[in-house]
């Protein structure tokens, strides 16, 4: 039964360093843009969309390519948190997926 009490602690252990991933994930901040920079969204490394900025001017063009753009420009930035999410949660569990427990 030590073996259990071992793979418990360890358990615990990898909770504990995958909450304070998460609270550095809400923290950190990438801007995609789009458009030729007219179109700029923040996502944060949880995916959680920060802010979305359009230019004024950029308004004024066909609306399928401002439609685009803003697509395109989203699309990234899920992408760019997803992958970064990813990334850093392997460095804490080794690549081990436990169902239910985190």
């Amino acid at each position: 039964m030590a073996g259990v009490g071992k793979l418990m602690k360890q358990a615990q252990k990898m909770q504990r360093q995958i909450e304070t991933l998460q609270a550095e994930l809400a923290e950190k901040e990438f801007e995609i843009t789009s458009g030729g920079g007219a179109i700029a969204v923040k996502v944060n490394g949880a995916g959680e969309f920060r802010s979305l900025k359009i230019d004024e001017e950029f308004l004024k063009e066909d609306k399928e390519m401002v439609e685009q753009a803003l697509l395109t420009a989203v699309q990234e930035a899920a992408a760019k948190a997803k992958e970064y999410n990813e990334t850093e949660m392997q460095k804490v569990t080794g690549g081990m997926n436990m169902p239910g427990l985190f």
